[in-house]
């Protein structure tokens, strides 16, 4: 039994200012870089990502992997068409030259290219044409996958994530291999059910580590048991402006319809996803208020500049409210902020060396959803407290075991503030990245990060009290908070912008 094996993960913020070219699928910030063959897998055993548990389990079975390519670029705008191009290239000039019985894709799905609404459908529909419909292909997809009708048809099998924060996605691999065997065993195609929702959900609702999203996909595993299916339920990705966009339940299983209806039932229940949010100001107002008689961290989410879903992790605003309100002054050395992508102060940091004064600039007013830039650079003088080549082995929940190379890094200090600033970007889903540029998050009264959820995995056994200790901020940045604040303009009508 050989196995083809290629990925290609990339989320698409349409509304993002920034394209993910070539060149992003070949950095490896948070993401391994383009990579192909034995390398490949090589590279990513062992590692928690879909590739690395497929290929595991595929070894357990016996099956021989035939590699082909793996790469993966931070969330941005489009996928350029060169670039796309290019890994759908890489990947038909190993399936062209056959030899394998089966082919895996670990794919995100929720791609939008220059030229492609749906770059995963169009890439298994390119395999499809040269496989034939003999030889079966599956994928494993990321939980915010847009799930589109033609990625169902022309794949065998397709099953996402179950966990947000991501901490299952080695595990998905494995699902993935299941769902093959089970394919093989029968000899076609399992039948096939799906139901679309109704509406979109916002990103910071989909957390499986709250409500309702903890208690559903319990029902989900339960409804898998009792029915014998393969559910999956893709809570979509709110930003990526094109008619297929939203959330997706669908089963793979002789009694799929049945399954898909009872938890289609369960999920698209529109009241239990609201969320509200405070404003940059707000946040830091009350995390300084309770911030003297707390006993550990608290928490805050820079969720509109989250570069895991398209922002550029570069925007100021809470670093101006909390300059604003003197929450260094108060606390020096106990606030934290990171990860800031801006590679010109950090080179500049490196350079100089620690203990360096620097009178520069930090951070960038980008354009954002609303057709305003972001708040203005942070302007001032930066001390130098530690400076790091980048390179950091990540030791949380999230990509355990996965080295990121982030360029040189360093911790600037601006009145009493401690920002960890980067070279390359990659949310703050883990302490190591803080600690890296020496910042002790155990240490710090108030802790900001550049993230929407994924942080959670981490940063959560950090607090006192995940409902009350960490808390999610609207400032101006490139990544709505609420999907129904969006310029939509391909989104159907009959998918509404909210709950």
């Amino acid at each position: 039994m050989k196995v083809l094996v290629a990925g290609y993960q990339h989320e698409t913020n349409t509304f993002a200012p920034s394209k993910a070219d070539w060149a992003a699928f070949n950095r490896g910030d948070d993401f391994p870089a383009f990579i192909h063959g034995q390398a490949m897998l090589d590279r990513l055993t062992g590692v928690n990502l879909p590739a690395g548990g497929f290929i595991d389990a595929a070894k357990t079975r016996g099956w021989q992997l035939v590699p082909s390519s793996w790469c993966g670029a931070s969330p941005s705008s489009y996928v350029t068409q060169d670039a796309f191009e290019r890994i759908s290239a890489a990947v038909l000039s190993d399936v062209g030259r056959g030899g394998f019985d089966a082919v895996y894709l670990d794919l995100h799905g929720a791609g939008v290219a220059e030229h492609v609404d749906d770059t995963e459908g169009e890439l298994i529909t390119r395999i499809r044409q040269v496989v034939g419909q003999d030889i079966p292909i599956v994928a494993s997809l990321d939980l915010h996958a847009n799930v589109t009708q033609r990625m169902l048809q022309q794949a065998d099998a397709l099953v996402s994530y179950r966990t947000y924060p991501h901490i299952d996605m080695a595990a998905t691999g494995e699902l993935a291999a299941q769902l093959l065997a089970r394919r093989l065993q029968l000899g076609r195609k399992e039948p096939l059910h799906y139901r679309r929702l109704p509406f979109l959900i916002p990103l910071n609702a989909q957390s499986t580590w709250m409500q309702p999203a903890a208690d559903l996909y319990d029902a989900l595993a339960e409804l898998d048991r009792d029915f014998g299916t393969c559910l999956s339920f893709c809570m979509a990705f709110p930003a990526s402006d094109f008619a297929e966009c939203g959330p997706v339940v669908w089963a793979h299983g002789e009694q799929a319809a049945e399954a898909v209806d009872r938890l289609f039932a369960l999920v698209a229940e529109p009241t239990q996803w609201t969320l509200e949010f405070l404003s940059a100001r707000d946040a830091v107002a009350q995390s300084l208020a309770r911030a003297e008689r707390a006993r550990k961290p608290l928490v805050i989410a820079d969720t509109q500049d989250n570069p895991g879903a398209g922002g550029d992790s570069n925007t100021t605003g809470l670093l101006h409210a909390l300059l604003q309100q003197g929450a260094g002054k108060k606390f020096p050395g106990q606030i934290a902020l990171g990860l800031m992508f801006d590679p010109q102060a950090a080179q500049a940091a490196a350079a100089a060396g620690v203990g360096a004064t620097l009178s520069i600039t930090l951070g960038t007013a980008v354009p954002t959803f609303t057709g305003q830039h972001s708040d203005p650079e942070v302007a001032g003088q930066f001390k130098v407290r530690a400076v790091s080549d980048g390179t950091v082995t990540l030791k949380g929940l999230m990509m355990t075991g996965h080295t990121a190379n982030l360029g040189p890094c360093a911790c600037l200090e601006v009145d009493g503030i401690l920002v960890a600033v980067a070279s390359g970007q990659m949310q703050m889903l883990d302490r190591e990245l803080f600690r890296m540029v020496g910042i002790t998050p155990e240490a710090m009264k108030i802790i900001v990060v550049k993230s929407s959820n994924h942080f959670r995995a981490d940063f959560t056994p950090l607090v006192e009290n995940a409902a009350t200790d960490i808390l999610i901020a609207k400032a101006a940045g490139p990544m709505a908070a609420d999907p129904a604040d969006l310029p939509w303009k391909n989104l159907p009508d009959s998918i509404r912008r909210r709950p």
